[in-house]
């Protein structure tokens, strides 16, 4: 057998062929059930996402957001999540976006952090020292976290800059408002988004989704955010309180499976700041660190004192319970929506911005 000689002329691997769209593990993991429950979003503002550290998290105001967060979180009543954005679009350095609440408090300073965490995270106070402004419209947060993971990079701008042309062509503007964010958990989901937006009666939900391309950006628009309607092979999961009692055994034990293993959600529920390096396919490191966090091992990860179901057992009442989910989230929508005609309503619920 004749020697094979490698074609030393080949054109290199395309920074989409390896990190992006077209990246050989697009879609080859499960989405359905790879976010923790939570109940509410913190997003801090801080400059340009082209300018953030690997770790964001490691500098600044956000440095000290993240310190006072992680030394008060035990005495949060909801668990909540942090997560920095760019500035822009109304918003400055220092503001923070707080969801579903809808508030947006403006330009906190180092000096203000720990009292706004202890008034506002923990008491769930109003902030007394600073201005706060309700927000109203749509938000969609694209990780473009580049300098953490290189997927990131590749797919987050690209999905903003199909979003912003999307959205000016349907002339929504100033309804629908779309920020890069730093790292939510799930490099290899990339691209990852998540929507937040108010139902017919006002209450808003968090939507997660990956595998997420710029060919798909319209049907967030249309479909998610027009109609309420989640779509099922890009879900990754939604903004929820995680149950309490029995119910809540159930629920966590049914909704591990991500297709790998539960070590990420762990990462993704008990840290300020989510995190995780992973390895590309064919030995392609995606991670930008140096020095990426270690990997758990699969067999000692518990989660507050609830008990783990086999992996073959979860993949199977993962399966059940998710049907059962979506055929409940899919009518309580229809629901809501059941008053509107569809010759003459307007597909976008009419929102005024207040700023």
């Amino acid at each position: 057998m004749g020697e094979v000689v490698e074609n030393i002329n080949a054109a290199p691997a395309s920074e989409d062929e390896l990190y992006g769209f077209k990246r050989q593990e697009m879609y080859s993991g499960a989405l359905a059930g790879s976010v923790a429950p939570y109940g509410r979003h913190v997003f801090l503002c801080y400059k340009s996402h082209e300018m953030w550290l690997p770790r964001v998290e490691s500098e600044g105001l956000p440095q000290r957001f993240a310190k006072s967060f992680k030394d008060r979180r035990a005495d949060f009543a909801v668990e909540t999540k942090l997560t920095v954005c760019g500035g822009g679009g109304g918003e400055s350095d220092g503001d923070v976006l707080v969801f579903p609440d809808m508030i947006s408090y403006k330009a906190l300073k180092d000096t203000d952090v720990d009292a706004f965490v202890e008034d506002v995270l923990v008491n769930g106070k109003p902030w007394t020292s600073g201005i706060q402004e309700e927000l109203s419209g749509y938000f969609v947060f694209v990780c473009a976290h580049g300098s953490r993971d290189k997927r990131c990079g590749v797919c987050g701008p690209a999905l903003m800059e199909k979003f912003v042309e999307e959205i000016g062509s349907r002339g929504l503007s100033e309804q629908i408002f779309v920020k890069p964010c730093s790292h939510i958990g799930g490099h290899k989901y990339a691209g990852n988004l998540i929507v937040f937006s108010p139902d017919s009666a006002g209450n808003v939900s968090g939507h997660w989704y990956g595998y997420v391309t710029p060919d798909d950006v319209p049907a967030v628009l249309d479909q998610h955010i027009a109609k309420g309607e989640i779509i099922q092979n890009l879900s990754r999961g939604q903004m929820r309180l995680k149950p309490e009692g029995e119910e809540a055994e159930k629920v966590v034990e049914h909704q591990i499976p991500n297709g790998n293993s539960v070590v990420e959600r762990d990462s993704v529920e008990t840290k300020g700041f989510t995190g995780g390096c992973c390895q590309g396919t064919k030995g392609v490191s995606c991670c930008q660190e140096q020095t990426p966090e270690p990997v758990k091992k699969e067999t000692s990860v518990k989660q507050k004192g609830f008990s783990w179901m086999e992996k073959e057992e979860v993949l199977l009442g993962a399966a059940a319970v998710g049907a059962i989910a979506t055929i409940a989230v899919a009518y309580s929508i229809y629901r809501r929506s059941g008053s509107s005609s569809p010759k003459t309503a307007n597909p976008y619920r009419k929102l005024s911005l207040v700023r």
